[in-house]
């Protein structure tokens, strides 16, 4: 195995995970109908919800994603006139990711990231999401923007995972082979498969036991590394100092 010198984390279920917080889903729920005109919150959504079905059956079937105008024009709001959805595009997308709760750092996140910088690896985001402006404004917002080299979103590159040039796209910005790369992620047949195919050097698997019970590991999704607390990612023998 070449010397490794990067690290890409996924987003959802991986670095970042959701909190379930009633006020802050009713929030956005509001806001939403506010930014589309609606009277009732409650109709708004709902109508949402069945309209993103086909399309993430499209997205999942195809490995592609559509960017924030385009998803509310062609799949979620058709009937809104362009000028006013291009002026809410952006934010309705956000609200609906918020509708679904709270998104932070998972426990031991940020203490793994500086780590891995102070240590010398370049670091990377590749993720499967929608909406254009979250995880930039995230990434400023708390302060993590200075450790990422490399931020790779279904949302801007229209393609998803577990599409190997997402990957491919990550190494080009960070400037090293996928050799010379690690994924950190949660999801075995969407990041392991992917990253695989890739060539990235090895995988590591973030998950509890308890949903690790309920997977089926083949060779084709076989993790190199399995941690279930994710301060335990600074354990893994290929992520000790990188000098």
């Amino acid at each position: 195995m070449e010397k490794i010198r990067g690290v890409f984390f996924d987003l959802g279920g991986t670095l970042r995970i959701v909190e379930k917080v009633p006020e802050h889903q009713e929030k956005a729920r509001n806001r939403m109908a506010e930014l589309a005109g609606w009277e009732d919150p409650a109709a708004f959504l709902d109508m949402v919800e069945k309209r993103y079905e086909p399309y993430r059956d499209w997205a999942l079937t195809e490995n592609r994603e559509a960017g924030d105008y385009d998803l509310w024009a062609n799949w979620l709001l058709p009937e809104m006139p362009e000028e006013k959805l291009r002026a809410v595009c952006h934010e309705l997308t956000y609200q609906y990711r918020q509708v679904k709760g709270l998104r932070h750092v998972v426990d031991g996140g940020v203490e793994v990231i500086r780590t891995l910088h102070e240590r010398g690896y370049r670091l990377g985001i590749i993720s499967n999401l929608i909406g254009e402006n979250e995880i930039y404004d995230w990434l400023r917002d708390d302060g993590l923007e200075k450790y990422f080299d490399a931020v790779i979103l279904s949302s801007i590159c229209h393609i998803r995972k577990p599409d190997p040039e997402m990957y491919h796209m990550g190494c080009r910005e960070l400037g090293l082979a996928p050799s010379e790369c690690v994924s950190v992620a949660d999801n075995l047949n969407r990041d392991i498969t992917g990253a695989k195919e890739a060539g990235i050097g090895a995988n590591i698997l973030f998950i509890s036991p308890e949903k690790l019970a309920k997977k089926t590991v083949t060779d084709a999704n076989r993790p190199d590394y399995i941690v279930h607390h994710f301060r335990d990612i600074l354990r893994v023998d290929i992520l000790q100092e990188n000098v």
